[in-house]
C-alpha cells in the first residue's frame, strides 16, 4: 500500500516574528515543494535523497529536520513501520517554511494512508502541534500556508483569510548556510523579557505595517508595499534576528532596482525577499553574482493528496 501527497514552500511577506506573539501577517505560498511517499515496510526507513538522509530503525528518527517527520508519526500513526521518501525542493532552514511543508505534506500522506478524512483547518492545526512539540514557540503561519496554498492573511484572533490578489516581480534569494528557527524565536523572547516595553512597542509597529500592506493588497494598490517591506526589515534589524550577510542580500536587491526587500522566515541566516515591480531580472542577476536567486512563483494549490 502507497500513498502520496505534496505541499508548498512559503515567504513571509510581513510579519515574521510578530506573528508569535498574536499579531497578524501576511505570506505567500511558493511553488517549491515537499512530497512525501508512504509504503508498507518491515521496518521505519525514512530517505531524503537531496540530504543525503537514509534513516533505517526500528526507534523513531531524530536529529534535525527528522525530528519533524518523527513528532508526525508518533502523534498520528499507529506505530506499524513504515518506508518514507521525502523528496525537497526547499532548502532546510532557508526560510521558506521546509519543515512545515515537510509536516503539511506528510500528515496528508498519513491520512490518505490509514483512508482519514481531513479538512484543511484540521490539517492545518495538527501540523502546527507538531511545529509546537519540536520548536517550544511557533506561529501557525508556516503550517496554515502550506496547507491552503496562495496569498494567505493570518490576523490576531488566528482566522485564516485567502487574499485575492497577487504580488507578481518578486525575487527570494537564500544563502547556503541556514538559521535555526527555535533558536532566533527564544531570541526574540529573551529580549523581550529584558526590555518588554520597547519588545511591545516594535511587535505592534510591525502590525502597522501588516495592516497598512493588508489594505493595499486588498485594494489592489501595491504602490506601498516596497516601503512597508523595507519598514518591515528595520525592526528585524531590532530584534537581532538579521546578520551582516542577509544585511548584505537586502541593500544588494535594492540597489539593483528593487523597491522593497527584507529578511523571509525566521533569519540568522535563510532568506530574502525582494519586491521587484519591473526589474526581477535584473535583482535576480546581481544577487546570483554572489548567492542563490529566483523569481518566485505563487502557488495557488496548498496540500495535494
Amino acid at each position: 500500500m502507497k500513498s502520496r501527497a505534496s505541499a508548498p514552500a512559503k515567504a513571509i511577506l510581513f510579519g515574521e516574528h510578530a506573528v508569535v506573539y498574536g499579531k497578524p501577517a501576511i505570506a505567500a505560498a511558493v511553488d517549491r515543494r515537499v512530497t512525501v511517499t508512504l509504503g508498507d515496510s518491515s521496518e521505519n526507513r525514512v530517505t531524503i535523497p537531496s540530504l543525503g538522509v537514509d534513516f533505517r530503525s526500528e526507534s523513531s528518527p531524530r536529529g534535525g529536520i527528522l525530528d519533524y517527520v518523527g513528532k508526525t508519526l508518533k502523534l498520528y500513526h499507529d506505530g506499524s513501520p513504515l518506508s518514507i521518501q521525502i523528496e525537497m525542493e526547499i532548502p532546510v532552514g532557508s526560510g521558506l517554511g521546509s519543515s512545515a511543508a515537510l509536516t503539511v505534506a506528510l500528515i496528508g500522506a498519513l491520512d490518505e494512508y490509514h483512508g482519514r478524512e481531513s479538512e484543511p483547518e484540521d490539517t492545518a492545526a495538527r501540523a502546527h502541534r507538531v511545529e509546537l512539540e519540536v520548536q517550544g514557540a511557533a506561529s501557525p503561519l508556516d503550517t496554515t500556508v502550506s496547507t491552503y496554498g496562495g496569498l494567505v492573511y493570518l490576523d490576531s484572533q488566528r482566522n485564516v483569510e485567502k487574499v485575492n490578489a497577487r504580488l507578481h516581480d518578486l525575487v527570494i534569494a537564500h544563502l547556503d548556510h541556514s538559521g535555526d528557527t527555535a533558536e532566533m524565536v527564544a531570541g526574540v523572547a529573551e529580549l523581550r523579557s529584558r526590555f518588554p516595553d520597547v519588545m511591545d512597542g516594535i511587535m505592534d509597529a510591525v502590525e502597522m505595517i501588516t495592516m497598512r500592506a493588508y489594505r493595499a493588497l486588498m485594494s489592489n494598490s501595491p504602490e506601498p508595499i516596497g516601503d512597508l517591506m523595507n519598514i518591515n526589515q528595520g525592526l528585524l534589524d531590532a530584534m537581532g534576528v538579521s546578520t551582516g550577510e542577509l544585511s548584505m542580500m537586502v541593500y544588494e536587491a535594492r540597489s539593483a532596482g528593487a523597491a522593497g526587500s527584507k529578511i523571509t522566515g525566521a533569519g540568522g541566516g535563510g532568506s530574502i525577499i525582494a519586491y521587484c515591480p519591473g526589474c526581477a531580472e535584473d535583482v535576480a542577476e546581481a544577487l546570483n553574482r554572489n548567492w542563490n536567486a529566483m523569481k518566485a512563483r505563487f502557488s495557488e494549490e496548498g496540500l495535494i493528496r
